[in-house]
């Protein structure tokens, strides 16, 4: 039988992920004897560890999947409750759980993250990427394939393609050049050579140039285009798992049923316009690449590819359903919960952070959300700290890491750092590039507005990431070293002592 008895506690958090357990961790450090409750359907949470400050705005860390008792064993005053919420009554300050539970909050936070938005439903040889269940899943159908289709363009792809070995990947892209949620034409042209079996041998530095165009001709490293995409990609199948974490395909070997890697085909600039097998009546004609599959994808190019199966990358949707019905919350255009600068939502006493919220104040120059790790962690810590400070009514300012995007990741076995408008996001023509790139070594850009640093992307062992985030945060004038500022032969940390 169902405890159909009210459970009340002083904060209440939903969502086993980065923002909601780092939300908690911090309401309970904060209020070591409140009663604080973390709802989550899943088993596990995951936990934030070996977290390094690395500059001002930077941070490194590792994302550990734990049972949630290590909570509660953390944390005595912390009780999890595992279950989906079937429901809120705002009004009442009143959440349902799906097993029939009624709990009671004074603040709640809502961390419900995202879902996967799959090609199709209900299509056995559609597999999303999300969390680690559908990772495993992936590497049970991956030991028998010999070729798969990955569609999407984000970081979950990217890592993806790069890692699966022993069978043939073709990768749809819809845009001119892969990963265009970070990366440019030009740092993508750098990338490519990874995908190939063959690294390439180290090239002497390019001449550097200045680069204003905004389209980017195929393959030529000499023009960039700025991305409009702000999405941290990724898909699964189920609604349960949290996203999974940084560095998430270690420990998992992704290989096909081939001895030999087989490498990437990459189509660009389309689409999936129909998935079928081949007991389907839609079949068009046969081509050359046709063959025999249990799947085939038509692409909107006209090309038709067969497959074992195809991984959907193609982004997420904020996890919202349970919330809405009853409430009248603000939502954004992209169907987040729109929160004000103390990640509050239009309903009172109720909070939002990670991947589940849109930021809905006024952002700084230099900021802009995308839904990544680091954004999960610093949401579910800064809003943690608001709660905190309403309880205690003291006030609280924006925290300083809304000041400037900054994000660490590896791509390709690469070190990539992106910093403030790194694709010259929302700047228009008003933008000028600077660009080093050393073949096989490293690719720098540098985007500068009215002589001013405002984004950089630094792929590789660069060290320039301190004095470029220093650089974009005080705003100096660069136009008097705006030719030294990429030379390789000056050390530039020097130069801006």
């Amino acid at each position: 039988m169902a405890d159909h008895s009210m459970d009340t506690f002083q904060f209440v958090v939903v969502g086993g992920g980065i923002a909601g357990v780092t939300c908690v961790e911090q309401l309970s450090s904060d209020f070591p004897s409140a009663r604080v409750a973390l709802i989550t359907a899943a088993s596990h949470i995951k936990a934030v560890t070996n977290f390094k400050q690395v500059f001002q705005t930077l941070e490194k860390f590792d994302v550990e999947e734990r049972p949630s008792s290590a909570l509660q064993e953390k944390f005595p005053n912390v009780t999890v409750i595992q279950s989906a919420v079937g429901g809120l009554c705002a009004d009442t300050h009143t959440l349902q759980t799906e097993d029939g539970r009624s709990v009671g909050y004074d603040k709640l936070c809502i961390c419900s993250g995202a879902r996967p938005k799959l090609l199709t439903q209900n299509q056995p040889y559609v597999l999303g990427v999300r969390d680690t269940d559908s990772v495993q899943e992936l590497q049970k159908r991956l030991s028998s394939a010999k070729r798969i289709v990955v569609v999407g363009n984000g970081g979950i792809a990217l890592e993806l393609v790069f890692e699966v070995g022993g069978c043939e990947v073709v990768w749809v892209v819809k845009d001119k050049a892969i990963g265009n949620t970070f990366f440019d034409a030009g740092a993508a042209h750098f990338l490519i050579p990874s995908l190939e079996a063959q690294r390439p041998a180290r090239d002497a530095v390019c001449k550097r140039a200045r680069y204003t165009t905004e389209e980017a001709p195929d393959g030529d490293l000499h023009t960039f285009t700025a991305s409009g995409s702000l999405r941290r990609q990724g898909s699964g199948p189920t609604d349960t798992g949290s996203a999974l974490g940084p560095d998430w395909h270690e420990g998992f070997l992704l290989r096909g049923a081939e001895q030999t890697s087989q490498g990437v085909r990459v189509e660009y600039e389309c689409g999936v316009k129909e998935i079928f097998t081949s007991s389907d009546h839609l079949r068009p004609p046969p081509e050359s690449d046709y063959g025999s599959w249990p799947v085939y994808v038509q692409l909107t190019n006209g090309k038709t590819v067969g497959c074992d199966f195809i991984v959907s990358a193609t982004g997420v949707v904020p996890n919202t359903d349970a919330f809405l019905p009853g409430n009248d919350f603000a939502l954004a255009v992209d169907g987040g919960l729109r929160v004000d600068e103390h990640m509050m939502t239009s309903e009172p006493d109720v909070y939002a952070a990670g991947d589940v919220c849109t930021a809905g104040w006024e952002p700084s120059p230099l900021w802009q959300q995308m839904r990544l790790w680091t954004q999960a962690r610093q949401m579910g810590w800064y809003a943690g700290r608001c709660m905190a400070a309403c309880v205690l009514t003291q006030p609280i300012e924006l925290d300083f890491c809304f000041e400037l995007f900054s994000h660490i990741t590896k791509f390709f076995n690469y070190k990539v750092v992106i910093l403030g408008k790194f694709n010259a996001q929302g700047l228009g023509a008003d933008h000028e590039l600077l660009v080093r790139c050393t073949k096989g070594h490293e690719y720098v850009k540098v985007v500068l507005r009215e002589g001013k640093m405002v984004g950089a992307v630094l792929i590789g062992e660069t060290d320039l990431e301190e004095t470029f985030e220093n650089l974009i945060l005080n705003q100096m004038d660069l136009t008097p070293y705006k030719d030294e500022l990429l030379n390789p032969n000056i050390d530039i940390e020097d130069y801006f002592d």
